[in-house]
């Protein structure tokens, strides 16, 4: 099944600190990972954290956190220590 960026909301620290931080992440990477995922976690706060790998970044794992719907996306960035 496939979801749209529709379906997903993105907070405001997102929009404003990480995509200026991280001016080459794509909002459907970070969907992509949500979606197929290599691994989740539960995270402290009612946040969850998804790992997965991005093709176009030559295959770097990006982590990215949810707020607890699992469809707010606050946080995106590449994990250099990921273990699956």
């Amino acid at each position: 099944m496939t979801h749209h960026i529709t379906d997903y909301r993105f907070t405001e620290y997102f929009e404003k600190e990480v995509l200026k931080k991280r001016s080459y992440l794509k909002k459907e990477w970070c969907i992509r990972i949500i979606e197929t995922p290599i691994k989740v976690e539960l995270q402290e706060h009612n946040r969850f954290r998804f790992w997965g790998a991005i093709d176009e970044l030559e295959g770097r794992i990006l982590r990215i956190v949810t707020l607890n719907d699992k469809k707010t996306i606050h946080n995106a960035f590449p994990d250099r220590g990921f273990k699956p």
